[in-house]
């Protein structure tokens, strides 16, 4: 296993971003995995079906399902303006970007 360390910082030292990214330094554990750092600050926007509305959202209002099929992929919020439960199907780049900005993913599996 190659040991060479990802970033050149000296041996135990962890470089930190600019305060200017908006990134937020995360704690390194001694096991598990490394992880990804994400903007604090991340949105998305979305629109309603039901009442049309259009807004930004944070990544903890969204859920992402990935699924065996297009139809059981798809990703879940609560519209912010009238309260609808709303479900909208994700394709490969939509699951790119909410994995990405963080967005917490449930991976569903199927009966055999």
């Amino acid at each position: 296993m190659n040991r060479t360390p990802l970033f050149p910082a000296a041996a135990g030292a962890r470089p930190e971003a600019p305060p200017s990214a908006g990134i937020r330094p995360t704690p390194r554990s001694a096991t598990g995995p490394v992880p990804v750092p994400v903007p604090a600050a991340v949105r998305f926007r979305a629109a309603c079906p039901d009442c049309r509305g259009r807004f930004e959202l944070a990544a903890a209002a969204l859920r992402l399902a990935i699924g065996a099929t297009r139809r059981t992929t798809f990703y879940t919020f609560t519209c912010p303006e009238c309260g609808a439960s709303v479900r909208k199907p994700a394709g490969e780049r939509i699951i790119e970007l909410l994995t990405g900005g963080g967005v917490r993913t449930l991976r569903l599996h199927t009966a055999l």
